[in-house]
């Protein structure tokens, strides 16, 4: 056990939440701040993603002793389903064991762990406004507005887990020698909903992600616990298909009556959600370092926002507390150690992550369109199975393994060009599961 310490954390998201119950279960007293009221107690926003848990996340919670409790209110999606305009809807299994993600409500999920993070007694502070950190003695500073008089609170160590616009580490970044970069896509997105059926059941197969790639934008539809689907409009901001052409209610349902005509019956207050719920940018930010001292450390969104698109920014954060969690046990109270040991094992990964997530837009919105890709999955997945200890597909690697993300970004992009030799075969389509193709790649793998 560490010597108790008084922690605070910013930020009472789900990643603030988790990291205050690992810390409180090792002994310490732990407060959690956030400006927003809590979600507790107020109508959601209309201005959410829901969330993908995978291993990572899970073996996080797990490790909190909170997993089982929120597997109760998560859904396993085991497939991939493509809606393509006049075609068949088409299924692609996700792991090749048959693994599931888990569609949970990060609303729902944000609730239920607040809750758990009070029973075992973390403190939270809502509607509580941090205007600045002193780093060197780890103080919170608080206050009504930015110019007013300031509450002075000093911690042992303070946590800045309050997202990708963090005022934590807006504090730190005006140290000597801090990097810091953002970059938004020019993709924003917008939340619908598909309702349940009259008796509660889900319109679509609940057990998929479903998906209506189109090139430059995009829809997805993630299942609920109470039957209906969130779903998220991926798309320009600007240009010819775009939010900014969707400025009435012809000009809406004439997009989607061309684009997905098949959810104009699932989607029944399509005009009414597209205009009441806000359109949201995506953010990719980087910095380094994340800590000062033994003092102040940033953790999850707050270090490393990255965009949507693979799934994992929750497990990643997630994975970030287990990653803390494993060097405070090894290291005790040298906090110094354990805050430098956190952001070197896990700034590489974080990297990887988010150049992972950026391109996964491109598979998303086009390539699930694209039979050859398809064709390119089926054929690694045959691979894997005929030869697992040789060959883990990328998705595989990512979402249902706990190996590093920079692992799987490089070995990714060699078996990717593998995959392009292959792709090259004449007739790969029709001799595919073939000796002759499994030799091919066995070939190509003992040359690099």
């Amino acid at each position: 056990m560490q010597t108790q310490q008084r922690i605070a954390i910013v930020g009472s998201g789900l990643v603030g939440t988790l990291l205050g119950i690992y810390l409180r279960k090792a002994g310490h007293v732990v407060h959690v701040y956030d400006r927003s009221p809590d979600v507790r107690k107020i109508a959601f926003s209309g201005r959410s993603i829901n969330l993908a848990m995978s291993h990572r996340g899970w073996k996080a919670l797990d490790g909190a002793g909170i997993g089982d409790r929120i597997r109760e209110v998560a859904i396993p999606m085991d497939k991939r389903a493509i809606h393509l305009v006049d075609k068949e809807l088409a299924y692609q299994p996700y792991g090749i064991d048959g693994e599931s993600i888990y569609s949970i409500s990060r609303g729902g999920l944000n609730r239920l762990m607040l809750t758990l993070a009070e029973e075992v007694g973390v403190e939270f502070f809502f509607e509580k406004k941090i205007w600045d950190v002193t780093l060197a003695d780890a103080t919170l500073h608080i206050g009504e507005t930015e110019k007013g008089a300031w509450e002075e609170l000093k911690y042992d160590k303070v946590f800045g887990a309050d997202g990708a616009f963090s005022r934590v580490r807006h504090r730190m970044q005006r140290q000597n020698r801090f990097d810091y970069s953002q970059d938004f896509l020019d993709t924003g997105y917008k939340e619908l909903n598909i309702p349940a059926n009259p008796d509660g059941t889900h319109k679509l197969d609940k057990n998929s992600f479903h998906i209506w790639p189109r090139g430059a934008f995009m829809l997805i539809a993630l299942p609920n616990m109470d039957g209906s689907f969130t779903c998220t409009l991926f798309m320009p901001f600007e240009g010819e298909n775009s939010f900014e052409a969707l400025h009435d209610r012809e000009a809406v349902e004439g997009f989607f009556q061309q684009y997905f005509p098949d959810t104009l019956q699932v989607i029944p207050e399509l005009v009414n959600d597209f205009f009441k719920n806000p359109t949201s940018s995506l953010v990719t930010m980087r910095c380094y370092p994340w800590t000062y001292g033994d003092k102040v450390a940033l953790i999850g969104d707050a270090a490393h926002a990255i965009v949507p698109f693979y799934g994992q920014g929750m497990n990643a954060g997630f994975e970030d507390i287990t990653c803390l969690a494993g060097l405070m046990e090894q290291f005790g109270d040298d906090w110094e150690t354990i805050f430098k040991e956190y952001q070197v094992i896990r700034k590489p990964n974080a990297d990887a992550i988010a150049e992972l997530s950026y391109r996964n837009f491109m598979e998303m919105s086009t390539k699930t369109a694209d039979e050859k890709f398809l064709l390119q999955k089926k054929i690694e997945k045959w691979f894997a199975l005929k030869h697992p200890e040789k060959w883990l597909p990328l998705y595989d690697r990512v979402t249902f393994s706990y190996r590093p993300y920079s692992e799987a970004l490089a070995i990714g992009n060699h078996q990717n060009a593998i995959m392009e030799e292959i792709m090259k075969i004449p007739s790969i389509e029709t001799q595919w599961e073939t000796e002759e193709v499994e030799k091919k790649i066995l070939e190509l793998l003992q040359q690099s």
